[in-house]
């Protein structure tokens, strides 16, 4: 009865809002268009299609907040002003009653809250619809008072979030059934990726291993901090952090009254996002001015500070090499190779033509280049591309797309700071010494070490591999025994020569260095 009653909740407003006009616009059956319209009597249809679909999302609660959230990253499927204001949407929410949440921290611990700290604010700092934060001091385990933030998870989540996402799957069906634009926007296949990221989200130690791994990775960067975990107090729906305290990136007076220089925080910003992708292949994905603040304290002055890590990307060194192919192509205006990438990543059908390709991608860059570097838009492009790309069936991959998202924000963000920020320029550097990286004689050495001890495990068996395989053979296998060991003399060589050749190249490269410091 429960889900009933939400379905038929969800239809009114959907109805109310005008909604079926966005999902109906291609369906010509006069019935079922009378009868909404006979159902929503007295709707007032004058507002932008964008701003009712954020406010229908807005009055469904705070899964369909979250919802329209992920949805407004997926630029590649939405008109422009759908996701321009589906990007509004605020991720604050009323908070829960602290005594719920005070109940939650000590069914998960089993302890009283007077036990785990010496000082609990009932009162939320924050709060959103997925969970809400307090402070507290905790008395870690060398006896030291330390601040912290208390994240607790909002109750009942799951079972509400499983109901509505029964119901999303649903409603997508009927979307994907009755017009031909709404099954072009792919709603089941949405509806699919925000079920995974919202599960993600639901498990708060998820949450805590990302935040812990990008501290490790950013450990020896000196641009940006990331809360400790305390991980004797981290539970599926509490955790505990270290308490940040900085500014918020979006009040730029308080940062230059700090003294705070905004020119290198842009810079600062830049290389921290292509330090993630590009070196490390994992990156915060929820950059938006709620979840960063600058520190102001003397020994960090002046540094980023990252907050909640419930949404990363990850990219495997394929999506790197074609990421970073791409921008340099891009840099190059090699608009030929940028198509021939996209059909040999295969996200474009093999028998796409190249040079029609390469007329579209050309029409989206080259009015950017024909203006000053400072004034392009690298996200802007990206998201232009992926709008172009639809009629050329292109598969955008879910990582990409958080990319995408991640670098608006990063340019947002930057260009607030510095007006003057040429992020083309800054980044240029950056993807051309990768690039060196990648197909230079540090990026052979280094696949040589990684491969090292599966050969060395792996040469030793070959013979009794050869043999095992023989006695399974029906027949006389002399020859082949033979020949297999002829070809095995044969790759035994051509192994040493390599090795050989590179303890010698490397020899050469320190040679090289050893030479080039005398003469210095």
């Amino acid at each position: 009865m429960s889900r009933l009653l939400r379905g038929a909740t969800i239809v009114w407003i959907v109805l109310r809002y005008g909604l079926d006009e966005l999902v109906l616009s291609s369906f010509s059956h006069r019935g079922l268009r009378l009868v909404t319209r006979i159902v929503s009597f007295g709707r007032n249809l004058d507002a932008p299609r964008g701003q009712r679909l954020r406010e229908a999302l807005e009055r469904l609660g705070p899964i369909f907040v979250k919802f329209g959230q992920v949805l407004s990253t997926r630029r590649d499927l939405l008109p422009a002003d759908i996701a321009d204001e589906l990007a509004h949407l605020q991720d604050r929410v009323p908070p829960f009653d602290p005594v719920v949440a005070v109940a939650t921290i000590e069914r998960a611990f089993r302890k009283p809250v007077s036990e785990i700290f010496t000082q609990f604010e009932r009162v939320p700092v924050a709060s959103a619809s997925i969970a809400q934060v307090h402070f507290a001091v905790l008395r870690d385990r060398t006896g030291r008072e330390r601040e912290v933030a208390v994240k607790v998870l909002r109750p009942g989540m799951l079972g509400a979030i499983d109901k509505d996402l029964s119901l999303m799957r649903m409603m997508a069906g009927w979307v994907e059934r009755l017009s031909a634009d709404g099954k072009r926007l792919k709603p089941r296949e949405v509806v699919a990726e925000f079920d995974k990221y919202l599960h993600d989200e639901l498990d708060l130690v998820r949450e805590a291993s990302s935040a812990a791994q990008l501290r490790r990775n950013m450990a020896g960067l000196d641009l940006v901090l990331i809360p400790e975990m305390f991980w004797e107090y981290c539970q599926p729906e509490v955790i505990v952090m270290e308490r940040m305290t900085g500014i918020p990136i979006s009040h730029t007076a308080r940062l230059r009254e700090a003294g705070v220089d905004s020119k290198k925080l842009a810079r600062d910003g830049v290389t921290i996002f292509f330090t993630q992708v590009f070196r490390d292949g994992f990156f915060h994905a929820d950059m938006h001015p709620g979840n960063i603040q600058v520190s102001v304290d003397p020994a960090t002055f002046g540094r980023y500070i990252s907050l909640d890590f419930g949404i990363v990307g990850t990219l495997t060194e394929f999506d790197k090499e074609y990421l970073a192919q791409n921008f340099t192509a891009f840099f190059r205006r090699d608009y030929k190779r940028v198509a021939e990438l996209h059909i040999e990543s295969g996200w474009v059908p093999a028998s796409t033509r190249v040079d029609e390709l390469e007329s579209a991608i050309r029409s989206v860059c080259e009015p950017y280049f024909d203006r000053p570097l400072k004034e392009i838009s690298l996200g802007m492009v990206l998201m232009r591309l992926f709008q172009t790309s639809r009629r050329f069936h292109v598969e955008i991959q879910p990582q990409l797309v958080l990319l995408q998202k991640t670098l608006l924000n990063i340019e947002g963000l930057g260009r607030d700071l510095d007006p003057e920020l040429d992020l083309w320029a800054t980044a240029k550097p950056f993807l051309e010494s990768w690039m060196v990286e990648q197909i230079g004689p540090q990026r052979l050495v280094q696949q040589l070490r990684d491969e090292a001890p599966r050969y060395a495990k792996l040469l030793p068996e070959l013979p009794r591999l050869l043999a095992d395989y023989l006695r399974q053979r029906p027949g006389d296998s002399r020859r082949e025994l033979e020949q297999l060991l002829i070809e095995q003399k044969r790759t035994n060589k051509l192994l040493q020569g390599l090795i050989y050749g590179g303890i010698g190249f490397a020899l050469g490269l320190i040679a090289m260095q050893v030479l080039l410091r005398v003469r210095l």
